[in-house]
């Protein structure tokens, strides 16, 4: 069996591991791990809750921990950039737990948070920046940071920071980074066109693929619920009830529908919370904390948490609505089944989104067992609500508690929001944004 140890990682990491719950590489590491240390550019793909955040954070601050000087002013020796706030938390701090005890600074930049703190903490250099796209190109036309020391790329979450929503954004900060570098891509799905455009920013890449493209996590559960988007909520609550000790992840499609949700949800008794491109990223970080800490059962969120988060006493996911881009999927129920944990996965199938189901099985190669209803019949996925019209409908907060069908007495049909496009996190409004934009009147805040 492979060990850390026989990887040849400096000794000083070795010891950071022992404090921690890995005690032997996952396939992922054991495999991209030598040829970064090597210095080879690398295409990572692996299933979520594998260790991907190891398998290129131990290598690099192994080479990091070679150079033996402080990085200059404002200068940055190694760039990590993620699609997400709640992503780009969490790889810096996986990286402090490696750097405990050594001289390495690990730097997070973010929206959302204070740009001059951020100025300041990077005026003395750093030797890891994790960043989202749009905050760091905010300081680079600021001056605050300098990349022309950068020897090192990588890109989390790769096949999202290279769709069109990102790739303008990585092609103004790539002008800044010295081509003679080392570049890493690691993600769990890479379609065709993506990896495409993936090559152009790798010289002789090595390729480690652990699992085929596109493939689930070993032990979820999955299934799909067939019903009307006007009874969803009442069967979500069915379920949830089911296990009133195990924490679920609710995904909606859209801001307003998941807060909405997230209320009603509150109304009938359930400890939920919400994350969304809406909410401050105080507010944010609160909402995690205290789903991680246990005083949370319910998280709903838009596509924003589909990626990254590991929080391993996630039981059940629940897709509310349909994700429209089909690798969202894998994303999705990658949340539970953390570390080698058991998962469940339902989704719920109006007629509008029989597309989006058939997209998804054919990703997967499979079709998802059926656990309620029946499927929409043409003529039904014809006659549904179109994108626009009254797709992606929410159920109002109940006054008084839940009548029939989950609708509030007295309700009229509200006229949902269209369908988002294939755009980064859950369909933001500008190309930058890594989920949901920025309200009227605000600061980006990817």
């Amino acid at each position: 069996m492979t060990t850390f140890a026989d990887l040849g990682l400096s000794p000083k990491l070795l010891k950071a591991l022992e404090k921690t719950n890995l005690q032997t590489p996952t396939p992922i590491q054991a495999q991209a791990i030598p040829y970064i240390m090597a210095g080879r550019d690398l295409m990572g793909l692996a299933q979520t809750g594998t260790g991907k955040t190891a398998a290129f954070g131990l290598p690099l601050l192994h080479r990091l921990l070679d150079i033996g000087h402080p990085p200059g002013p404002k200068n940055v020796r190694a760039l990590i950039l993620a699609p997400t706030r709640e992503l780009t938390l969490q790889i810096k701090d996986n990286l402090e737990v490696f750097t405990k005890g050594t001289p390495v600074k690990v730097t997070m930049v973010v929206g959302g948070a204070s740009l001059f703190r951020q100025a300041q903490a990077l005026s003395k250099g750093s030797d890891v920046l994790v960043a989202t796209p749009g905050r760091l190109i905010d300081l680079l036309e600021r001056g605050d940071v300098k990349l022309d020391q950068c020897g090192y790329l990588v890109l989390d979450e790769a096949d999202h920071m290279l769709d069109m929503g990102f790739i303008h954004s990585l092609r103004k900060i790539a002008k800044h980074i010295p081509l003679k570098r080392q570049t890493m891509l690691f993600s769990a799905t890479m379609p065709k066109d993506i990896s495409e455009i993936a090559d152009t920013y790798l010289r002789d890449p090595v390729r480690v693929q652990v699992t085929t493209a596109g493939k689930t996590a070993d032990k979820v559960t999955q299934g799909v619920h067939f019903l009307p988007n006007g009874d969803k909520a009442r069967v979500l609550e069915d379920y949830l009830k089911k296990h009133p000790t195990e924490q679920a992840l609710v995904f909606g499609r859209t801001k307003h529908g998941s807060e909405k949700l997230m209320k009603l949800l509150a109304g009938w008794g359930f400890k939920a919370g919400s994350i969304h491109g809406n909410k401050s990223q105080s507010q944010r970080d609160r909402t995690l904390t205290e789903f991680r800490n246990g005083e949370l059962d319910v998280l709903v969120a838009t596509d924003v948490a589909a990626r990254g988060i590991d929080i391993p006493t996630v039981r059940h996911v629940y897709n509310f609505d349909m994700p429209n881009v089909p690798e969202n999927y894998v994303h999705r129920i990658g949340r539970t089944a953390r570390a080698g944990a058991e998962g469940t996965s339902v989704s719920f199938c109006a007629p509008a989104e029989m597309g989006e189901l058939q997209a998804i099985e054919k990703l997967l190669k499979k079709p998802l067992p059926i656990l309620g209803g029946a499927p929409w019949s043409a003529d039904m996925v014809a006659a549904a609500p179109k994108p626009g019209q009254n797709r992606g409908q929410r159920p109002a907060r109940p006054q008084g508690g839940r009548p029939q069908g989950g609708k509030p007495a007295g309700s009229k049909p509200q006229q949902g929001r269209p369908a988002a496009k294939a755009k980064p996190m859950g369909g933001g409004n500008t190309p930058r944004r890594a989920e949901g934009g920025k309200p009227a009147g605000q600061r980006r805040t990817s």
